[in-house]
């Protein structure tokens, strides 16, 4: 490793091992933000089967009262130009460890059905506001999937440096500081051989 191509030096041997230290700082604080985004996600996940549910019930009552309110008036094509379109969607960004989460809002307005009731029936203006909730918790499910989306891509980021850390640099950093110890061990043993050695033949003199 180049690493261990380092002088052995004890001010090496410091800057090394501060090195290290910090590896391993930088490891637990990944560490730390891969779980909290985990479980950022896996909340959101929940929360999203949830919606899905919601969104399928209200289908399939929507569905169920469109079809007889067709057979009531016939085609509905005529009611259904008179719905407005809503415009009113709008996307912010909120952060969690640093990932950019958005948040998908719909303009909240009192809701009115907008056939008049010559042309409508309660079956009809059923079908119009289970529609309404479909639109709301749709813009909610497509919220929390792209967050889901952006907080998956996040993890693995956080864990491919974690495991660049953890399996290559903290590693490599912890045997270049044992190699330049052994180093200096081993100078610090020649340096006292070699002080024994010239005493002995001072005392000999």
């Amino acid at each position: 490793m180049a690493e261990n191509r380092i002088a052995p030096t004890k001010g090496n041997l410091i800057n090394v091992k501060k090195s290290l230290g910090l590896a391993k700082v930088g490891y637990d604080l990944l560490d730390r933000k891969r779980n909290i985004l985990i479980r950022e996600m896996m909340t959101m996940i929940d929360k999203a089967s949830s919606i899905q549910g919601e969104i399928d019930l209200n289908y399939a009552e929507a569905y169920a009262a469109l079809q007889m309110a067709n057979i009531v008036l016939g085609f509905c094509d005529e009611a259904a130009k008179t719905v407005p379109p809503d415009d009113g969607l709008d996307i912010d960004f909120r952060s969690v460890m640093g990932v950019e989460i958005p948040i998908v809002t719909l303009e909240e307005r009192k809701i009115e059905v907008p056939f008049g009731l010559n042309s409508s029936t309660g079956m009809l203006d059923k079908a119009y506001l289970k529609f309404e909730n479909v639109k709301r918790l749709t813009a909610r499910l497509a919220e929390i999937e792209n967050s889901i989306y952006r907080l998956a891509d996040a993890i693995k980021k956080t864990q491919k440096r974690a495991n660049a850390l953890k399996n290559v640099m903290i590693p490599q950093f912890a045997d270049t500081v044992k190699t330049i110890s052994d180093a200096l061990d081993e100078k610090d043993r020649e340096e006292f051989s070699r002080l024994k050695v010239i005493k002995a033949q001072k005392n000999n003199k």
